[in-house]
């Protein structure tokens, strides 16, 4: 039995929701850990940057895997390194455990992040709801592991555990779905045998993938300031302990970013960049500004507006690559864009994490931000300046300059 393409389309879908749920799980036991093992902000900034620096190794190695093999079987080898991963923190009995976790974690998305996004874009009959949806996908995600994560930490027993384990659950059933689906796709065959090797893009693609791979990055490197360190802003900064409350206010960064893509997901990937570049730099302003002023409101309006520009941001990055790559390279050329994204993720979590232990968290945000700031910019900027890509018919982008 094989699922239909409408059923293999939403599996996809379903396996980038678990990819990002179990990516963020930890954000809201973060500060259980601390609190039961003693933990710096860099020992736990170092935990969660772990994860992205195994992804980029992941995505090095295996980032063209599933042009190859075909998307399931990369899919079910990154779903089995997830569960591993979601198992391991649920049975952690020290901090060597939460490191082992994230480096299953690591591979498991760097495996199966790529390949979901290409299939969603292969399985979409309409060819317009790909891009819309992957950001959507992002969102749910993000905010089951914020909303989850704080509702079971507050108001259930094992805090620590819990949440590991109704998310374990979820990603066994997401793993049955997709061993249902089909197991190649068009074109896979066409590049030969995989060997590892590295992910490589078209050259006349180069300045689109540019543009992506940076919109991605921004809205990643300001998402590791709130979800590697946002519980203990809410609880240090804001002074707010509720766990589901400190779950809610990350979430609706994540919550946005789902409405932005339905709502203005027919703008030209190029402007939605453009534009979300600059509400990036607004909303890190404004995550600087609610930590010297110690606001709650500020705090949930950074929220809000990191939100908005994270939508836009994920609409626009994958938009370019979906409409542009050739079918053959599409796995590979969101690798690539991942891959630069997870590493200023990685750089970010782990530069704050070390100001922040050595200068206060305070202090650190005020030299971090100014730098994401820049960064945003910089986004709207190439974004602007790229020239306009039209398809060939031979399936490799043409770059109008």
């Amino acid at each position: 039995m094989r699922l239909s393409t409408r059923a293999s389309f939403w599996t996809a879908a379903a396996v980038v929701v678990v990819a990002l749920w179990a990516s963020g799980s930890p954000a809201l036991i973060y500060p259980l850990y601390e609190q039961a093992w003693g933990l710096t902000p860099a020992v736990i900034t170092a935990i969660f940057a772990v994860y992205p620096v195994v992804l980029v190794v992941a995505l090095l190695l295996f980032g063209s895997l599933s042009d190859y093999i075909g998307r399931r079987a990369t899919i079910l080898a990154g779903l089995a390194s997830i569960l591993i991963g979601i198992l391991t923190f649920a049975l952690a009995g020290s901090v060597e455990w939460l490191f082992i976790g994230r480096v299953f974690q690591g591979l498991g998305v760097g495996l199966a992040l790529s390949p979901a996004g290409a299939a969603l874009f292969e399985f979409d009959r309409s060819g317009k709801r790909a891009s819309s949806v992957n950001t959507i996908a992002i969102a749910v995600g993000l905010s089951l592991a914020t909303i989850v994560g704080g509702a079971l930490v507050e108001y259930a027993p094992w805090p620590r555990e819990l949440t590991f384990w109704v998310l374990l659950v979820v990603a066994v059933a997401v793993t049955i779905l997709a061993l249902f689906m089909p197991a190649h796709v068009r074109n896979t065959e066409a590049l030969g045998r995989w060997r590892p090797r590295p992910i490589a893009v078209p050259r006349r693609l180069r300045g689109i993938v540019a543009a992506s791979a940076l919109a991605i990055t921004s809205t990643f490197a300001i998402g590791a300031v709130f979800i590697s360190l946002g519980a203990q802003i809410v609880k240090d900064v804001l002074h707010t302990d509720n766990a589901l409350v400190a779950g809610l206010i990350l979430a609706i960064g994540a919550a946005g970013s789902g409405v932005v893509s339905l709502v203005w997901r027919r703008m030209p990937s190029r402007s939605a960049i453009v534009v979300g570049g600059l509400v990036g730099a607004a909303a890190a302003a404004l995550l600087v500004m609610s930590s010297s002023m110690s606001s709650l409101p500020l705090f949930v309006a950074a929220s809000l507006v990191f939100g908005f520009s994270s939508g836009l941001l994920f609409l626009g990055g994958f938009g370019l690559v979906n409409q542009n790559a050739p079918a053959h390279h599409r796995a590979g050329t969101i690798a690539v864009v991942y891959l630069v994204a997870y590493v200023g993720q990685g750089v970010t979590a782990v530069g704050l994490g070390l100001l922040a232990t050595s200068l206060g968290l305070r202090s650190g945000l005020d030299i971090v931000i100014p730098l994401l700031i820049a960064l945003s910019v910089v986004t709207s900027i190439v974004a602007g300046i790229v020239g306009k890509v039209y398809p060939a018919t031979s399936g490799i982008a043409v770059v109008d300059s």
